[in-house]
This record gives structure tokens, sequence and C-alpha cells, in this order.
């Protein structure tokens, strides 16, 4: 035993501190620190680098030369007595100079039983606060609470620019059998980058950032930061509280999709603006077109700019690229001040196979399936989440509310929800495992999503949860307690294929394609929908919303104008991607501005005015909004004018006086003396139109009040006789 006995009593055993010295011990606070043993209180500490160190006792203020063991850089003292030590550490080194330091390994675990068990069952929905790097004191001390969850690695360190980036200096504790490793590091503060070394059971280390680390540095690089997010003071109690009394579903949501890079260029060569730059450059434009919202296509960390934030590696950090968490913070609160609100893009469908991320994260497939049959997308090239495993579900379920509550965001919108619900999700026989009862549906996450927006929506702080999915999955915003899966929203996939397919054809034949531009009314209540005209319509070949309308450049823009019109007047919140409020030619590109210079010219002037008065319009109708939802909201005059390309419908509330009367004509013909029913005896005035010559139209309009005649068309008793405009929308409003 030699230098590890004294008085012939063994201090420490062999194999523990060879395990410590040569970095594969998984409970270094069992040796390192002070313990209590038989014949005093023994300090063990590992320098690798140290070649002498002393102890100060913190009470008395004496230096006691520590004892180096026949491990370099492995020291210790024995002190006499059983009371409880106070103490620091000095080690010098080769060069000569002096470190002091507290000793982390003198620290307790800071997560207690509860942490690790309601983490373990998957329900510690503040995990965030325990998990990642937080900045805290203890027992008067300044430092760094470390923590990360890696069941399956042999021994796991933090390294960063303070211990030389060696994972020696600073193992953490496996605490119990909850997987997560722990340490207090004192002296360190914001700032500081770091990752974690992980050796594996099979030997090799590898270097990984925090999965729940709060900041990333700026890409190519990808160490975490050390951040604290108490440093900012939000200002935005008031529009909490009044998001918190709304009823979404009743009220108007415009939202403007936008990707933060390239929304906006500098012109001072920088890549990108600030988030607190760019904050008010957004909000007045969103002031001036009369937006309700803006949506994020993810900000959460990522390596790769063209992947344009949906491969995440950092799903705890807003991405570097345009400023720290707290500018971040500065963005969202000044929106709200403003009166906007701030929806998310959010990925938890599946992440990238990157070194440093989640992949392999402890030596094992942890956060992924093991069976690349469930745990990769062949189409992707990325990885599927084991929703199955509990505290995955957590790690996410988790980081949706983190947005929510420590961010304030408004809104998670769900990204390729269809990927999750489906466990042959793009890919083909013998390519996928059927779940238990032989189906393809993926049972753990319909189990997942319910349980997600069980608890996101336990909060009732008016936050909504949006799903983009592109299948017909029952059910998807009803109530958990209706056997729905619980959402507030889905993106309408079917009416933008539908209504988009229509809209290329050529005038002359959509006569043949009537049923794309009504079937949509025959699932309209099936869930609450948001129309969208995506990102996803204007990138890959697909060319801008205006490059799919057929005809002249006049005609393109009368048909992209009826587009715009038949959205704000069809059932349904809406949301459009950014430059195509003004008939951006070219399709979207990350890595540039979207084409603000076109707007010197009046066509795309005239769209950009006439997209905001469609914000407008829809804002100040009722009808438009507030039954959206609900069947009563919507009644058919006319469906069936295939040859003519005609629709004309009502839009309601529960007051007579708010009706309104919607023509559509998606031919360039203009009908004179156009007879239509109407749904009461009375006068209408036409209040919108989109063949107005301000938004570049013709100036075919209905400008006297139109008095209804006892005559009957469109199985009514009563009609109205009007000019319809040809490629256009006409909006009647009932006068009481």
């Amino acid at each position: 035993m030699g230098i590890f006995k004294r008085q012939e009593k063994v201090l420490f055993e062999p194999e523990e501190v060879k395990a410590i010295v040569e970095a594969r011990h998984g409970v270094p606070h069992k040796v390192l620190g002070a313990h209590q043993t038989s014949g005093g209180i023994l300090v063990s500490a590992f320098i690798p680098n140290a070649k002498k160190m002393r102890v100060r006792n913190a009470k008395s203020g004496t230096y006691e030369d520590m004892i180096e063991s026949e491990y370099k850089g492995f020291f210790y003292y024995l002190y006499a007595g059983k009371r409880k030590l106070s103490y620091k550490l000095e080690a010098t080194f080769d060069n000569d100079s002096v470190m002091e330091y507290v000793d982390p390994y003198s620290f307790e675990p800071y997560l207690d039983a509860t942490d690790l068990k309601r983490f373990e069952a998957g329900i510690h929905y503040e995990i965030y606060e325990k998990l990642g790097a937080h900045p805290l004191e203890r027992d008067g001390v300044k430092g760094v609470l470390f923590a990360v969850w890696a069941p399956n690695a042999e021994r796991v360190s933090v390294v960063g620019d303070f211990n030389l980036w060696d994972g020696r200096r600073h193992a953490m504790s496996k605490l119990g059998d909850s997987g997560i490793f722990e340490l207090f590091i004192p002296g360190l503060a914001t700032g500081e980058i770091y990752k974690y070394e992980v050796r594996t059971k099979q030997g090799y280390c590898q270097l990984k950032s925090d999965p729940y680390g709060n900041e990333m540095e700026l890409r190519p690089n990808n160490a975490s930061v050390v951040t604290d997010l108490s440093e900012f003071t939000w200002e935005d109690e008031e529009w909490l509280a009044r998001r918190k009394e709304k009823d979404q579903k009743s009220q108007p949501i415009s939202i403007y999709e936008i990707h933060l890079g390239s929304f906006m260029k500098p012109t001072d060569g920088r890549e990108f603006y600030n988030y607190r730059e760019i904050a008010p450059l957004l909000c007045d434009y969103l002031k001036e077109m009369e937006y309700t919202h803006v949506e994020l296509l993810p900000i959460m960390e990522h390596p790769f700019d063209p992947s344009w934030g949906y491969q995440v590696t950092g799903y705890y950090a807003p991405t570097k690229r345009y400023g720290t968490p707290q500018d971040f913070m500065y963005f969202i609160n000044y929106l709200h001040k403003e009166g906007f609100g701030v929806i998310l893009d959010w990925v938890p469908a599946h992440f990238p196979k990157d070194g440093n991320g989640l992949a392999n994260f402890d030596g094992t497939c942890l956060y992924e399936h093991q069976d690349k049959r469930q745990g990769e997308h062949p189409h992707w090239g990325t990885l599927i989440y084991n929703y199955g495993r509990k505290e995955v579900s957590n790690f996410l379920i988790a980081n949706a509310l983190f947005w929510s509550e420590v961010y304030h965001v408004d809104g998670i919108r769900v990204d390729a929800v269809a990927s999750m619900l489906y466990l042959d999700y793009g890919r083909n026989d013998g390519e996928w495992i059927p779940n238990m009862y032989g189906g393809n549906e993926n049972l753990e996450a319909v189990e997942f999503l319910k349980h997600l927006n069980s608890v996101f929506k336990g909060k009732k702080n008016g936050a909504m949860m949006i799903a983009e999915d592109s299948t017909a999955w029952p059910r998807l915003t009803h109530d958990l307690n209706e056997d729905g899966v619980g959402f507030d929203f889905k993106w309408n996939m079917g009416w933008m294929n539908d209504f988009l397919g229509y809209m290329r054809q050529d005038p002359i034949y959509r006569k043949y394609h009537h049923g794309e531009l009504t079937f949509s009314m025959v699932y309209a209540y099936s869930e609450n929908f948001i129309l969208v005209l995506s990102h996803d319509e204007v990138v890959h070949g697909k060319g801008s919303l205006i490059n799919k309308m057929p005809g002249t450049q006049k005609q393109k823009f009368a048909n992209l104008r009826a587009v715009y019109g038949f959205m704000m007047t069809h059932p349904g919140k809406k949301l459009l991607f950014m430059g195509q409020e003004f008939g951006q030619y070219d399709e979207w590109n990350e890595s540039e501005s979207i084409q603000w210079n076109l707007l010197k010219y009046p066509v795309h002037d005239g769209m950009k005015h006439y997209y905001k008065a469609l914000n407008h319009l829809y804002q100040t109708e009722p009808a438009l909004y507030e039954l959206d939802t609900k069947p009563e909201g919507f009644e058919w005059i006319n469906n069936i004018s295939a040859d003519e390309s005609i629709l004309v419908f009502l839009r309601k509330t529960e007051r007579k006086e708010d009706t309104l009367l919607v023509v559509c004509n998606f031919t360039p013909v203009v009908y004179e003396d156009y007879k239509i029913g109407v749904p009461f005896k009375g006068k209408y005035k036409e209040i919108f139109s989109s063949d107005k010559e301000e938004f570049g139209g013709e100036n075919h309009l209905n400008t006297v009040l139109k008095q209804s005649k006892k005559d009957e068309c469109d199985e009514r008793p009563n009609s109205i006789t009007i000019t319809v405009p040809p490629m256009g929308i006409s909006i009647f409003k009932y006068q009481v």
C-alpha cells in the first residue's frame, strides 16, 4: 500500500486513485476533496502538471504542504480531528506560477433526489434550470454549476481555457443511477467557453457541446458559453397579461414568416444585424404592414447556414450569428412593447450527426434510436429522437417550455410533425419497423406530442402550439380530453397545395380544376387551421409566388392579388413568407437580403400596398376572424360556377350587420351586370376590391350601393347585380 497507508490504516484504495489520475473515475468526489477518516480529515487533490501543492486552513490561515503520491499530480494531506474543514488549495507549476483556488470537490451535490427522480420519470419541466451551466453562489463562493446527462459514459469532465482543455482537471461526479454528472467549479464566471469531454466505456474520448447550454460560440466554432439569463430585465408585463386573457381562435392572426439573417442585410459590410438592431427595423415594417405576429425560422444554434436553422445543435441557445441571449431577449421584449407576437420554429423531429452535438452522445445512441430503421431519416441524413426514453422526452418538453417561460415567446411552431407521426415517413418497404399493433403510427411520438401539449397548455399563459403537418392525422388540434393531440393550430398544407396547383393553371383551364378551389371547405372545420404560403414554397427551384402565376407580368400580379385576397377571406389564420408581399421575383436565398430594391417599381409597391390593405381589412372586419374555427362563420352562395371560375361566399359573425359577401373571379374576364344571390334584403356596399388602380388593377369597381331586388338567384329570394372585376376579389358589406 505504501503512501496509501497511515498508521496501518488505508487512506485510499489504489484502484480508485489510479482511476482518478487516468481520468476514468465516474465519481471523483469519492476520492477528491475533504473526507472524514478514522485518522482525521483527509484532503486530496489532483492537478496533473503541479509540482507542489499546499492546503490553507481558512480558519487559521495556515498553509500545510501536501504529500505527493506515487502518482504524479495526486496530492493529499491528513488533518487531525473531525471538525468540518474550510480550506483552499494552492498549486505551484513547473514554471513557478502559483494558483490558489477553492476546491470544486469540497461541495456536496447540488441536484437533490427530487430533481433526479422527476427527470428520470420525464416530468422535470424546469430541468433547464439544473442541467447545463448556471452561475450561482454556494456557501458564499461564486462559480458555475455544470450538469449533464450521460448515463453510459465512464467519465465526463468540464474542459475549457480555464483548465487548458485537460479532461483530467475537472472530472464530474455521477449522481447515483440518474446518469447525471455534476460539478460546481468556483471562480468561473459568464463568458467562459467550455465543452464536456466524454470518456465512453469503449475507452475513447469525445468533446461535446452542452445539450442544455444557453449560449454557444459563433460558427464554425461550437463550444458552449457560460451566460446568465437572469441579467436581462423584462418590460413586457402588460403584453403577457393581455395575451393570457385572449382567445386566440377568435382573434385575427396575420403572421409574417421571416429568416432573420436574410430579412435585411447591413449596408456596412457586416454579415448580419444584431438582434437589438433588427428589432426596430422589423417592428417598423410589421407596423407599416399591419401584421399581428412574426414567425422566425429556427434561431436555435445550428452549424450550417443553408439548413436555415432546421438542423439544431444548441436547442437551448439562440444563435450567436445575431448576438447574445440577452440581445435576443431584447428583441422579443421590444416586439412585445410594440404590440407584436413572436412565434419560433422548433425542431423536435430530428437532429444532425455533427460530432459536437447529440449524436452518440455518451458513446451510445442516447438521444436517438439505435436501429437505423427507427433512428435515422434516409432522405435528410439526420437522426430521430427516441421519444419513448423519458429523459429524451423531458429534454424536448422542457425546451419548448424554456422558450415560452424564459424568452416569453408567444408560440411554438412544431416542424415536420408528419415525420414524427408515421414510422414509414420517407421510407420504402423493409426500411421501417411497425408498431406493436403492426401499424405505421409512431405511438411513442404521439404520446410525446400529447404530453408536450398538455404541459404547455397547462401553463395557461396564452402561448400557442402550432403543428406543421402535411397529412390528415385526425384531431390534431382537438383537446386532449376529446381524444385529440392538443395543438392550438395546424398549418393547412392541403389548402396551400390545392390552391397553388389551381393558380398555376392557365385561366382557360381552371374550370377543369374547380374542385381544387372548393375542396378545402369540406374539411375546413375538422381542425383549427392557419393558411400558409410559407418559405417551403419559394425555395429549391420552386420559384417565388409571383413566378408561379401564369401570363404576362400584369396578369401575374393580378393572379397574385387574387391569391392573397382569397387567402385573407377564406376561413383560417394567415401566414406569408417575407418578400412575397411585394412580389419578389427570385426565389428566396438565405445568403442574400430579400429584394427591397424592387419597391422602387410601381407594380411591386402596389402589391405591397395591397397586402397591407388586406391586413387592415382582415383585422377590422370581425366576420373574417371571429368565428374562424366554427362552421357558422362561413356560408356558400355559389361554388358551382366552374365555367366562369367564380366563387361567392359569406363570412359572418353572430351579428347580421357584420356580414361580408365575397366574390372571387379567377379568370381575366370582366362580368358586367352579374347577378348574385344575397342573404338578406337590403343594401350592400363594396368595401374592398383587388382591382383598384392603386393596387395595380383596372378599376372595375362598384362605387354605388347595391340595393337588393326580389329576384331569385343562387337559391336565394333576393339578389344584387354587380360588376365582377377580372382576376379579382370584391367584398361587399351588408348595410343595416
